[in-house]
């Protein structure tokens, strides 16, 4: 948001005065206004000979930054919107979905906190087989703890199609672990490397209408 100084010509009452009052409590923009104390402010303002003008101006930014944020909503419009606007993926746990109110939920991040061995890992290897498996879409796997099991892949995968030794069981592995791509990622930097490639990837896959990644 811009310095007052830039509001000037477009609204009058946040004026010179206006600014310098503003100025003398450490409020030079719209971004110091929203972390001061406004009740402290309007306090200081109707001690002063301008008053009246001080507080419209205070008003004024107030109407400012309102303009700047989406309407409100209530509780059933949020719930109307997470049922019918977000597309719901199911992780291949009943009790995770449940959990996330009927799994991963596209567009949103979510993240899984526990203490070691609390089935993290495991989570993120059911989710990844069964959407590469179900959903027959790419997924990317990022691993930071060298954790990526194709053993577990292969177990799970099993369960969803029941015939894990079989030739078709054998191709549908296969299938499923074709469609997982799996990076090691160590620090920082190859993240944001794998970040920006992968952004580059979706684009270009994008424009040639491929098919999805997860």
């Amino acid at each position: 948001m811009a310095p007052f100084k830039a509001l000037e010509l477009e609204y009058p009452i946040i004026d010179s005065n206006f600014q310098t009052f503003c100025a003398s409590h450490g409020i030079l923009s719209v971004e110091d206004f929203l972390i001061h104390d406004l009740y402290e402010l309007a306090a200081f303002a109707k001690q002063q000979p301008t008053s009246d003008k001080l507080e419209q101006g205070i008003n004024q930014i107030l109407s400012i930054i309102d303009a700047q944020h989406q309407p409100w909503v209530n509780g059933m419009e949020l719930l109307e919107d997470a049922l019918h606007r977000k597309h719901v993926i199911p992780t291949g746990c009943e009790g995770v979905d449940l959990l996330l109110g009927g799994g991963l939920h596209e567009g949103q991040l979510t993240e899984l906190v526990g203490p070691s061995s609390s089935g993290k890992t495991q989570v993120c290897l059911l989710a990844a087989s069964y959407l590469a498996s179900k959903h027959m879409g790419t997924v990317v796997y990022l691993d930071t703890g060298n954790s990526f099991s194709t053993q577990r892949i292969a177990e799970f995968v099993g369960r969803f199609s029941n015939h894990v030794f079989s030739q078709a069981g054998q191709r549908n592995f296969q299938k499923v672990m074709n469609n997982i791509l799996c990076h090691s990622v160590f620090d920082i930097f190859t993240m944001f490397n794998v970040l920006h490639q992968l952004e580059f990837n979706l684009k270009s896959q994008l424009q040639k209408g491929g098919q999805d990644v997860l």
